[in-house]
Parts: structure tokens; sequence; C-alpha cells
């Protein structure tokens, strides 16, 4: 009789496990249909990038990738152009420069934040800061234009005004990229200072009250309590900004500047190389290709720099 009645326990408490974990399922249900919709079903389309992408009849999708032509690496010759040296060399160059100044700054301010004591301030400056981030490129390159346009801008107005002579910033290569650094960390500083603030909060105060106690100053009890317990952050952080390494904001390098020839010395990146050749050809193939070799360096980048981690702090890793 007890193990009849033991069992029939078993089984209720297997049925109550079933129905939690029925209506937990449903809850990631949207979440993992979207993630195979948008992620991971677009993924077979990088077969383009090894196909030469014709219509066909009848014109359908599908039936225009079974039926094109493949090409091999043919798609992938883009590199060769006089302009990849150029194009690399921006890409990278203002990625590895903005990885590094995102973090300093964006830790910097988030510490600052969490040492207000005046409420309504810190929600204050939160906000004025996570504001640019929600702001397309579009709406902030008419800012910009309204400080740098040779005719009406406010620069070139005061330069007049104090009898210099105005300056064409659209003509001009040497400044843009000061400006195109401060206007990625206007517009992206708030959302990593959030991130990072978000992870101060969550430190427990006793460790700040035994420093004080030990005799340890403000400065001190950053460097040995605040950046101790958010390291995981940074990381992390650091981790998936380097698998971005080879991808540009499009919107930053094509609207800001105008989409001005003179300035493609310095603006021109992997992004808006492929977006004007396509323009220019309509070469499905060769977006594609890029769109690949974007990913494939990204994932190299993640997986090395993980692994450089996981040597160094096996529980700072992603994996």
């Amino acid at each position: 009789m007890s193990e009849t009645l033991i069992r029939s326990r078993k089984a209720g408490k297997k049925s109550a496990v079933r129905k939690k974990n029925f209506w937990l399922d449903t809850m990631v249900l949207p979440g993992t249909i979207w993630l195979l919709l948008i992620r991971y079903l677009p993924m077979f389309g990088i077969v383009l990038a090894f196909k030469n992408y014709k219509a066909q009849r009848p014109n359908t999708f599908w039936n225009n990738i079974l039926k094109s032509d493949w090409v091999g690496l043919k798609n992938f010759e883009f590199l060769k152009s006089p302009d990849t040296a150029v194009m690399i060399r921006n890409t990278l160059g203002y990625n590895i420069l903005w990885i590094l100044l995102g973090l300093v700054i964006a830790v910097a301010f988030a510490v600052m934040m969490s040492e207000l004591t005046a409420r309504f301030m810190a929600k204050t400056y939160q906000t004025l800061m996570f504001f640019p981030y929600f702001l397309s490129w579009v709406v902030a390159s008419y800012f910009v234009l309204a400080f740098l346009d040779p005719t009406s801008g406010m620069i070139p107005a005061l330069q007049k005004a104090s009898g210099g002579q105005a300056s064409n910033f659209y003509h001009e290569t040497q400044w843009w990229p000061l400006i195109l650094t401060l206007c990625s960390m206007w517009k992206n500083i708030g959302y990593s200072s959030v991130l990072y603030l978000a992870a101060i909060t969550g430190i427990d105060t006793t460790q700040y009250e035994a420093a004080a106690v030990d005799g340890a100053t403000k400065w001190q009890q950053v460097w040995h309590v605040t950046l101790p317990n958010i390291r995981a952050m940074i990381v992390i952080l650091l981790i998936m900004n380097v698998g971005k390494i080879f991808n540009a904001d499009f919107g930053l390098f094509y609207n800001v500047p105008q989409n001005s020839g003179s300035l493609y010395p310095v603006t021109q990146v992997v992004d808006t190389y492929v977006y004007r050749a396509y323009a220019n050809t309509h070469n499905i193939g060769m977006s594609s290709a890029a769109g690949f070799l974007q990913s494939l360096v990204g994932l190299i980048c993640i997986v090395a720099a993980n692994a450089v981690v996981r040597k160094i702090d096996a529980d700072s890793s992603l994996f």
C-alpha cells in the first residue's frame, strides 16, 4: 500500500513538473521562433556568396538560387580592388580605437554616476546620456551638418566672424577621424554606461563599507572593489565588441559625411564599399560574400578573444 502511494505521489510530482515546464516553454517559444526566423533561417542565404545570382523562370527566390550558376570564390574578388587596403584599414582602425575608448569612457561615466547621491540628478544624467542611442544616424547627420555646413554651419560662421577663412569640412579629410570618433562616442557611450552601471549597482555595499573602515579612499574603493566586481561584464562586452571588429556602422560612415566622395580615404569602410558597389553593379553575390566574410572574421575574433580570456581567467570567458 505504501509503495502504491509513493508511486502515485511521484507520478503527481512528475505531472506537475511537466505542466510547469510546458508553461515555461510557451514563454520561451516566441523568442525561439524569432531567433530561428531572423537569425538562423537567413543563414541558408550564404550560398549566394558562391553563386552568380540571376532571375530565372519562374521568378521565385528559391528557384533563382537553385538555378543560378556556381562561381566559387569569384564573388570575393572585390578584395582585389585598389580600395581594399583603405577600407580594411579604416574598418579595423576605427573599430580598435572605439573599442578601447568606449571601454574606458563608459566605465568612467558609470563609476561617476554610481557615486551621485542625488537620485534625481543620477536619473537625469542617465536619461540624457542614453537618449542619443535611440536617434538614427540620419537625424544625427543633420545635427552635424548644422555645425559643419560650409554656407550656414555654426563653426564656419564663427570662423568668418573671427576674420578667418571658413573650412569646407565636407572636402577636408583631416578632420573626419576626430569627427567620426566624437559622433560614435556621443551615440553609444550612454548605452554601454548603463550596462556597467547596472553591474555596479549589484555590488554588495558591505564591501565598500569594509574598505572605508580600512581607510580606503574613493579612488582606492573604485580600483579594489568596483573594477574587480564588474570585470566579468567588461570582459563579456569586450569580447562581443571584438566580434564586430570587421563590421562598420553603415549609417555613421554613409550619412554623417553626407556621402562626400572627397572623404572616401577616411570614411570608406567595408559596409559602405559593398553598398556603393552593389548600387553600381547590382551584384547580390558580392554583397553576400562581403557579409559572409564579415561574419567569418567576427566568429574567428570572438573565439580567439574568448580563448585568450579563458587562459587568463576562466570564470570571465563566454564559453
